[in-house]
């Protein structure tokens, strides 16, 4: 049984002191759980404060994005030993967000995603296909490039131990949400997709979320799908009351 994982992207929301505060009430709220992995993802210059935050809880601590050079003359950048440091156990990387405004791209993606792991890192690889790209029936080929493209190179621990987001672009912040089934549907195939490169063995072992306006009324009708193993979230992460219902849903199969 792959244990759930509920990871909030807190995006550019939070001062440290606003960030600390949620984690000491999340904290608070879900002190019982122990049946599925949490952990938020505060902007970088709340990552210190909420690394003191989540010490002694069972949350754990993710960036938003690295680069992948261990150091260098890269102006603004954060290095994966950095993150390290401070106290990360995961990153995002490839968030469709960062592929749209900031020229991530698959090679990019691969090279976080090794890196990453170098560092000691849980990557959160995320793909997703945009409105006009499901428009035109063309999800599986977007979303399987995405995955080889982003994998390549790993060896088979690897993969199977770090966590793919299948975010639809057109589902992120815009209150539409792919219906669970649709959404189980992608997360087969990107499963499918991993068993061709690695084995079956790491597909069956690979944690896979579902992000796109995931919310506490809908957060257990998509948990009861047989392939989706966890939830990216971004809106409803920035509360605790909302963060700790999705964390303690019910419904999984």
């Amino acid at each position: 049984m792959r244990k759930p994982i509920i990871a909030g992207n807190w995006k550019m929301h939070k001062t440290a002191g606003e960030g600390a505060l949620l984690v000491r009430e999340l904290a608070a709220l879900t002190k019982t759980v122990t049946d599925v992995e949490m952990v938020v993802c505060p902007p970088f210059t709340a990552l210190a404060a909420a690394a003191g935050a989540v010490a002694g809880t069972a949350i754990g601590l993710g960036a938003q994005n690295m680069h992948w050079e261990e150091k260098g003359a890269f102006t603004g950048e954060i290095a994966p030993g950095m993150l390290k440091d401070i106290g990360c156990t995961h990153v995002i990387i490839g968030h469709s967000e960062r592929r749209q405004y900031f020229a991530e791209t698959d090679k990019t993606v691969n090279q976080k995603t090794k890196a990453a792991f170098k560092a000691g890192l849980t990557p959160i690889v995320c793909v997703g296909e945009t409105l006009a790209e499901r428009e035109a029936n063309a999800t599986e080929k977007v979303v399987g490039i995405q995955v080889e493209g982003g994998l390549e190179g790993l060896t088979a621990e690897q993969a199977a131990n770090l966590v793919i987001a299948y975010e639809p672009v057109w589902a992120i912040g815009t209150g539409r949400t792919a219906s669970a089934g649709d959404a189980n549907a992608v997360c087969a195939f990107i499963r499918r997709t991993v068993g061709a490169m690695f084995g079956q063995t790491v597909a069956d072992s690979l944690r896979i979320q579902y992000g796109g306006s995931v919310k506490p009324d809908n957060i257990a009708e998509l948990m009861a799908q047989p392939d989706i193993d966890g939830a990216l979230v971004g809106g409803a992460s920035l509360e605790a009351d909302s963060f700790s219902k999705l964390v303690m849903f019910s419904g999984k199969a």
